[in-house]
């Protein structure tokens, strides 16, 4: 059994190939009476879609979404929400060089390990592609939570980390980078350049912060905000870790170091017994305590590695187990974390979506 869809009370799945003639998602249990349209997806999907620049895949695709369900007169009827995605610019033809040879660091050997069976134009479902559905729905989700803003952005790539002393979100949309460091960005032109005309790539780190999270969302043991948030994160195509709040700096802390210290705060925000919501005077456990939300912002990370279509040769086998050296032709992001932060954000908003619908559904009579 494969498993393509993800959440609770609000669950997605996503269908469709790289180079398919089209792919898409379906969200189910979005509430009823929320105003949509495709010009409300749109703005996501431009900020993901590729060819925009040199620093991603050259591939030409307008990313447009088509809503087929789910929405009547210009507002969710609380139906499954089907979105399609064509695909226009496949260019197949580059991939017959690995079609019984496997990438190393690709999803090819292990796709054909467990179904004899592999699409090797652009990897199929384990091609970046994949993630333009997850964004249509992120922008879906989003309009659930309509209190909560999300910024998510490259905070280091190929090693090389921005100054935190100098972030400035309002310049994530400025640069190819989606970078609040407009200094790292320049850098990261320069050498990530370089590393394309070599034939060669980089990893990345995206940081992703949710800000008017209440507190409250999610549970205890096995529904945990932070262990769906990392759930979720490592389903993305190259994705190797995630981080909550300070992740593993915080094992490298005493515990007096990694408290999250609080103070009486405003007592007209509410709180616990109506004694106010209290202040916070450090966030290392990234607005989440015991699985829950604490109304701190929701702080993670994700690493992506080096995209593994690289035109360097590298040692491999082929499918009839013979060593061969194996370079990638074709348009391929020389850094596919850069445009992972769009994505980043979709799989925030419908984690956070979902856990607000389970919040509402269990505290309800509250």
């Amino acid at each position: 059994m494969s498993f393509n869809t993800f959440g609770r009370m609000l669950r997605f799945t996503t269908w469709g190939e790289s180079h398919g003639p089209a792919l898409g998602a379906v969200l189910d249990g979005c509430p009823p009476h929320i105003a949509l349209s495709e010009a409300d997806i749109q703005p996501f999907m431009d900020a993901r879609k590729p060819g925009q620049n040199k620093f991603t895949t050259q591939r030409k695709e307008d990313d447009l979404v088509n809503i087929l369900s789910g929405v009547f007169e210009g507002q969710t009827t609380g139906t499954p929400i089907s979105l399609m995605i064509e695909n226009t610019d496949q260019r197949s033809k580059d991939y017959s060089e690995i079609a019984q040879s496997y990438r190393p660091g690709h999803a090819d050997y292990s796709y054909d390990a467990k179904y004899g069976i592999r699409d090797y134009r652009g990897g199929g479902r384990s091609s970046a592609r994949e993630t333009a559905a997850r964004v249509a729905a992120g922008a879906i989700a989003r309009a659930i939570i309509p209190e909560v803003t999300i910024h998510a952005y490259v905070c280091e790539l190929g090693g090389d980390a921005i100054d935190r002393s100098k972030m400035d979100l309002a310049k994530i949309g400025n640069n190819p980078f989606f970078s609040p460091d407009a200094a790292a960005a320049e850098r990261w032109a320069e050498r990530l350049d370089q590393v394309r005309k070599d034939g060669s790539s980089l990893g990345a780190v995206v940081e992703c912060v949710a800000t008017g999270v209440p507190a409250g969302w999610g549970a205890p043991v096995y529904a945990k905000l932070d262990s769906d948030l990392a759930a979720a994160m490592m389903t993305i195509n190259a994705t190797k870790g995630v981080e909550i709040g300070d992740g593993f700096e915080a094992a490298r802390l005493t515990g007096e170091q990694n408290a999250d210290p609080m103070r009486p705060g405003d007592m007209a925000k509410g709180g616990v017994q109506g004694g106010g919501a209290p202040e916070f005077l450090a966030n290392h456990a990234g607005g989440t305590a015991g699985g829950i939300s604490t109304g701190q912002p929701v702080v993670c990370r994700v690493a992506f590695k080096p995209t593994s279509s690289i035109l360097t040769p590298v040692q491999s086998v082929n499918s009839a187990g013979e060593a061969v050296d194996v370079r990638t032709k074709g348009r391929h992001d020389p850094c596919v974390g850069i445009r992972g932060a769009p994505v980043v954000a979709a799989m925030m908003a419908l984690v956070l979506a979902d856990h607000k619908l389970m919040h509402r559904a269990q505290m309800q009579s509250l």
